[in-house]
């Protein structure tokens, strides 16, 4: 039965605890929707630094189940991670698509400061390290191994199926807005292709990490909240 064991809650544990604190700010956003305070105007100020705290203590009492060893062929990962994070930018760097300017702003509470340097830095927090983690310990770690084999932890890392593959792989583009569909899609394939071309779970982390860490970037260079 799913999530009979330990190891199984571990790994979709952090992923269930972001989806839930995410699903909540926005049944209160659409509950109250036309208030101003931004409490339920704007949930996104205070739902992001609650997935980062919550996930990060779920992420530490799973710990010992991930074996996240350091990065396996670490110049792949970063080669993937560069690769998605043009996928995601390429319609508004070079193909003439209007930016995307709706989304978090790391001023919404100020432009300077302590307020701004806090709310830019758990943005951060969870944009690279809380992130990476949850998703590629549940889709890459658990589920592209569960749908090979019940008893996952006997499947290695980079284990291949069509099957795993294209499941995973729609459930990534389905965790996405519409809009961001098809860079999602290709993402996807490209970080399990990392699990099948390194084996190693930490380096599935590693590119999305560089992906998001590219995008932070970028999204602070351009003024492009929606990116992120």
């Amino acid at each position: 039965m799913f999530g009979a064991t330990p190891p199984e809650r571990a790994y979709f544990a952090p992923f269930l605890a972001f989806f839930g604190v995410l699903a909540l700010g926005s049944a209160l956003g659409h509950l109250f929707d036309g208030y101003a305070f931004w409490v339920v105007s704007k949930p996104s100020y205070w739902v992001y630094p609650t997935q980062t705290f919550l996930c990060a203590g779920v992420l530490s009492w799973g710990w010992p189940h991930y074996r996240l060893e350091l990065p396996k062929k670490a110049a792949v990962a970063v080669g993937i991670g560069l690769l998605a994070f043009a996928l995601w930018i390429a319609p508004q760097q070079w193909l003439g698509q209007p930016p995307r300017l709706e989304g978090f702003d790391p001023a919404f509470f100020g432009s300077s400061g302590l307020p701004y340097a806090i709310n830019l830095s758990l943005r951060f927090l969870r944009l690279v390290i809380i992130v990476p983690l949850v998703e590629e310990i549940f889709w890459r770690g658990f589920l592209l191994r569960y749908l090979i084999r019940e008893d996952f932890l006997q499947v290695p890392v980079g284990a291949f199926s069509w099957f795993s593959f294209a499941i995973v792989t729609v459930g990534f583009v389905a965790e996405h807005a519409p809009s961001d569909w098809p860079a999602a899609a290709l993402t996807g394939a490209l970080y399990n292709l990392v699990a099948y071309r390194t084996r190693s779970l930490g380096a599935c982390v590693l590119a999305h990490a560089v992906t998001n860490a590219l995008l932070g970037g970028y999204v602070l260079r351009t003024g492009q909240w929606g990116f992120w």
